[in-house]
């Protein structure tokens, strides 16, 4: 179920594999269970530890398409991918985004 595939990618994010929580995020898919702000949190966070920032964005567009609604979490740590990733503008922006979104930061 979603909490146990949740649990799973955050472990990976904990210990640097974000290629595998990228993997448990499609398997995931495939069985027809959908993600909450909680796993795609999980994996965007496992992306910024990754150093994969690109990705980290490409996740955060796929759950803004599934309806899933980010919250201070998920920016938190888009906003840390792109500024490990030196997209600094990018960083940026996310913020801003954020707060558009009505979403406080902490």
């Amino acid at each position: 179920n979603v909490v146990t595939y949740s649990a799973l990618i955050s472990a990976c994010e904990k210990g640097g594999q974000w290629e595998l929580a990228l993997e448990l995020f499609e398997e995931m898919r495939t069985a027809g269970i959908l993600a909450n702000t909680v796993t795609y949190n999980a994996l965007i966070s496992a992306c910024e530890k990754g150093q994969q920032w690109e990705q980290a964005l490409d996740t955060f567009a796929d759950m803004k398409q599934a309806g899933v609604q980010p919250d201070v979490v998920t920016f938190s740590a888009l906003v840390s991918a792109c500024g490990s990733g030196g997209q600094y503008q990018m960083a940026l922006d996310t913020f801003r985004l954020m707060e558009l979104e009505g979403v406080a930061p902490n």
